[in-house]
């Protein structure tokens, strides 16, 4: 199925629930309706998307909204589908862990680098980074401690690359 064929399909079942922009092959879904929707593109035999390939999280640059783009591919389809749910930063988004078990790592993963709450999940804490660690590295208004536990963090990585 091509993305806009996908998307009338998605709207036939359930109706008033997506968005799209112009411009871009990618469902927008608010975080209320995400269940019912995951439900639908997982179990649905037209759609079978058996695959969650992974959960990016991002920054819209306001400090107030953060999203998540998940990719969905279908390995006896050979279709593929991207779902964006954005979250302001009191919100969390359902786990889809239950439905794809791939989403366990990439729920905790954003977690712990972006700030997202995904509520449901079943052991939501720091993959990545120690649990005492202040703040989410990947949002643009995160600033770098000048010490971790006694030891200086540094500010100049070139030296890394």
């Amino acid at each position: 199925m091509t993305f806009r064929e996908i998307q009338k399909h998605i709207e036939s079942k359930i109706k008033g629930i997506i968005s799209v922009e112009d411009g871009k092959d990618v469902i927008f879904v608010p975080p209320l309706n995400w269940n019912e929707i995951a439900q639908l593109l997982k179990n649905d035999v037209d759609l079978d998307f058996d695959y969650l390939m992974c959960i990016s999280s991002y920054d819209k640059r306001d400090n107030k909204i953060y999203g998540a783009a998940y990719n969905f591919y279908s390995t006896l389809k050979g279709h593929y589908l991207e779902v964006r749910i954005e979250v302001d930063d009191e919100l969390s988004i359902p786990s889809i862990v239950s439905l794809w078990k791939a989403a366990d790592w990439h729920e905790r993963e954003a977690y712990d680098m972006m700030g997202l709450q995904f509520d449901g999940h079943p052991d939501l804490k720091r993959i990545l980074l120690s649990e005492d660690w202040d703040g989410y590295p990947l949002r643009k208004n995160y600033k770098e401690p000048d010490y971790y536990h006694g030891m200086p963090v540094p500010k100049d990585k070139s030296y890394w690359e």
